[in-house]
């Protein structure tokens, strides 16, 4: 069974030694109080929630996986929802969010380091509240006020979670053909019809409510990508004052099994005339999208540190354990029948591969969350346009 145990020091020296994350923090007026005190709390807290609460999930959530009945409804593996309703109760979702939607106003930057160690200790489990950030930042940047007033502080505090929904059977990359269609109704919503393939969290028990970012193509819209529009389509309408309300007109109908995260659900989702709101203006669903890619994009590089991390971490405990042959420079056990592997110069070299591959990963990618604080965060005009 895989273990991980937060590699804490090796975070910090990255945070601390390379990218001096304090001084870093002290430069954006937002973050000025932002120091290294608060910083190892938070990330010693995080470490207790990934190595005593998901890490253990990991191998349950893989082989038992996520069941569907028959009415399209999705479980997820024994411990999830628990897991996922400890960390809402720890107010863990809305670490990097804004204080205007019930967040705590810490940089992202910080938010990663807690997702890293969420990933690595069970990415299946990281996926439910990863993606989320992808939905709350396109509502955010690009949804009315109606839509923030309706959808950020639900998701914000991780009541709600988000899903992107791009891919259909006949078109992966290529988004130009997309046939999901969104028709417009009186009261000045769509309705959307079609199918979207690959969805991850895209139907779970986890939260009360489910928010879906879809493109989608209206009628009469330009062919290929310059027709298509983007729309906010939830698993429950929300009434006026917030609660959950009716269920909208969307389902799962069927669950992709991937391998290593059958811990998450991979839907295929069925829209039935679902009730959509569509975001900024019609027919520039993909460049809005793409705030949600590119998020979706570090956190596709985050899941390459994680595997890393832990593949390192298993790695090297495996050849502590495994006896085989002598080290060339003589026992090193002599009391057992063999050495353990870690003597050898090949599995070191190896070992030390593996470490690389992670180590730098993690700077690269802390080194990106200092551009992102630099980008939402700063002041300077120049010091915006140079990250």
């Amino acid at each position: 069974m895989t273990t991980y145990k937060a590699p804490l020091r090796d975070m910090q020296f990255v945070m601390q030694d390379l990218l001096n994350f304090e001084k870093h923090y002290q430069a954006l007026p937002a973050c000025d109080e932002v120091n290294q005190e608060l910083i190892d709390a938070i990330l010693s807290e995080a470490s207790k929630f990934a190595e005593e609460i998901i890490a253990p999930l990991n191998a349950v959530g893989d082989e038992a996986g996520c069941k569907m009945s028959e009415d399209g409804e999705v479980t997820t593996p024994p411990g999830f929802k628990e897991a996922y309703q400890q960390y809402v109760d720890g107010g863990w979702p809305s670490l990097d969010q804004p204080s205007r939607y019930g967040g705590q106003d810490l940089p992202m930057s910080i938010g990663l380091t807690v997702r890293e160690m969420n990933g690595t200790a069970n990415w299946a489990w990281a996926m439910y509240p990863g993606l989320s950030h992808g939905a709350m930042e396109t509502i955010d940047k690009h949804g009315s006020e109606a839509h923030k007033a309706m959808f950020m502080e639900p998701l914000v505090s991780g009541r709600w979670t988000g899903t992107m929904c791009l891919t259909e059977a006949h078109c992966g990359t290529d988004l130009g053909l997309l046939k999901c269609k969104a028709e417009q109704a009186a009261d000045g919503t769509y309705r959307i019809t079609g199918s979207k393939l690959f969805v991850s969290s895209g139907e779970h028990d986890l939260a009360e409510n489910i928010v879906h970012i879809v493109l989608a193509r209206m009628p009469d819209s330009p062919p290929g990508t310059k027709g298509i529009s983007l729309f906010i389509v939830p698993k429950f309408i929300p009434d006026e004052d917030g609660s959950i309300g009716e269920r909208n007109k969307l389902s799962c109908g069927a669950l992709e099994h991937k391998m290593g995260i059958h811990g998450n659900s991979t839907c295929l989702l069925n829209f039935d005339g679902a009730t959509g709101y569509l975001v900024g203006e019609a027919n520039k669903g993909l460049n809005y999208m793409f705030t949600f890619m590119n998020f979706a994009r570090i956190g596709t590089g985050l899941q390459g540190l994680a595997h890393s991390e832990l593949a390192f971490q298993n790695s090297l405990a495996y050849s502590r354990d495994r006896l085989q042959m002598r080290s060339l420079t003589g026992p090193k056990n002599p009391g057992g029948p063999a050495d353990p592997i870690i003597v050898h110069p090949d599995v070191r070299r190896m070992l030390l591969t593996q470490k690389a591959f992670a180590e730098g990963g993690r700077a690269l990618l802390y080194f990106a969350s200092t551009q992102g604080d630099i980008l939402t965060l700063s002041d300077d005009p120049k010091a915006r346009a140079f990250a």
